[in-house]
């Protein structure tokens, strides 16, 4: 299985990306917001929309079959839809990857649309998530309902177990802010953020605090995945896809039941993902972690093997995960500060970096970027990105 996975890296490139503006009130149809972006990560990549022949949409928002009508596209030879909630847009690469390698297509196009602040906020999402009987029946009725409340049960079972705090946090979201703050695209661009007031903000679901969670963002994000003999000959330098694992916990529609509440899907696939790259986690100059609330972040970078269980207390302070520390994590802002894009802008900034782009934001001499994914009930996925 090893040497198979190491057959498939390097294969792949990210060879176009695309975004629009992300607000609270786009003032545009989904349907509109997907062919902007989608267009823009076409033309990004050299390519027309002819070219594109496979699509890998999201679960909410246009179809596969709606985005090859209005974008012209005559011979689409694979679509389908990976659902994982915060963490397809990860596992999208893996599949990205696995078309190209076997011929199935030559142009894969990843994209997502949302008026999630303006149209369906949060509700159009739960409904997506498994178990809706075992909700219905057994959560719901208690006020269970919404994903805030399920992540904060383990937020304070960590803190509970390994003592982290809410400190701790803290200096995970004011990081986020202060990236968004030099990120002209970040709904938070110009609302300076510090520790008291994080410290200070409105309780939420106990221990998330208003500023421990994420946007609800209307925008668009889309990107292209070619060959990797063909990526050489197109306009911008490519991104590899070198390794790439997507795995879900046990139990994983059901929270409370786990024999282990902190091993989520990331917790497999991490070892998988670094494995297929012959990298390790402390050989990454950057990361894009998924942020739909703080302490699901700092979760993260454990299970993900940054840091060991129960220090990423420790691993987030000092300036470590901000521009010009040992390991820059969502230089664009995050979930909780650039926009909510369930995930797909974080593989959007790791090509930018990648490229050299970033501008007054760019982590010096990036070469490899790791970005994870988090869906539903911990749904995991991480991909080793390199220039």
């Amino acid at each position: 299985m090893a040497r198979e996975l190491r057959d498939l890296s390097d294969k792949a490139c990210i060879v176009g990306i695309g975004q629009t503006d992300y607000s609270k009130q786009s003032g545009r149809s989904v349907h509109t917001l997907a062919l902007q972006a989608a267009r823009a990560a076409i033309a990004d990549a050299g390519l027309q929309t002819r070219d594109i022949d496979a699509i890998l949409p999201y679960i909410l928002g246009p179809t596969a079959d709606e985005m090859a009508s209005e974008l012209g596209i005559s011979d689409l030879r694979y679509s389908s839809i990976i659902k994982m909630g915060g963490a397809t847009f990860v596992a999208c690469l893996e599949t990205a990857a696995l078309l190209i390698h076997n011929g199935i297509a030559r142009n894969v196009l990843v994209f997502c649309a949302r008026n999630g602040r303006s149209g369906t906020r949060v509700t159009g999402r739960v409904n997506t998530i498994p178990g809706q009987n075992f909700r219905r029946d057994f959560e719901n009725p208690y006020g269970f309902s919404v994903p805030g409340q399920w992540y904060a049960m383990i937020a304070r079972r960590h803190m509970i177990e390994f003592g982290t705090t809410r400190e701790d946090a803290g200096h995970f979201a004011v990081a986020m802010r202060k990236h968004a703050n030099i990120n002209p695209n970040a709904m938070m661009h110009t609302v300076k953020m510090t520790m008291d007031d994080y410290m200070n903000s409105k309780p939420v679901f106990d221990p998330f605090h208003l500023l421990d969670c994420c946007l609800e963002s209307d925008g668009a994000g889309a990107y292209v995945v070619s060959a990797a003999e063909r990526a050489r000959d197109m306009p911008h330098k490519p991104v590899f896809i070198s390794g790439v694992a997507q795995a879900k916990p046990a139990c994983s529609d059901d929270l409370c039941n786990r024999p282990d509440m902190f091993e989520i899907g990331l917790t497999k696939a991490a070892p998988r993902a670094f494995a297929m790259a012959g990298m390790k986690p402390a050989d990454m100059d950057g990361a894009m972690i998924y942020d739909c609330f703080s302490y699901v972040a700092l979760l993260e970078l454990e299970e993900a093997g940054f840091c060991a269980r129960g220090e990423v207390g420790d691993f987030v302070k000092d300036g470590r995960i901000e521009l010009g520390g040992a390991l820059p994590i969502n230089t664009h802002g995050g979930l909780l500060s650039e926009a909510h894009i369930a995930g797909i802008n974080h593989v959007i900034e790791a090509v930018v970096q990648l490229r050299g782009d970033g501008g007054s934001r760019q982590i010096a001499n990036a070469q490899r970027i790791a970005v994870t994914g988090w869906g539903d009930l911990g749904d995991g996925a991480l991909a080793v990105l390199r220039s």
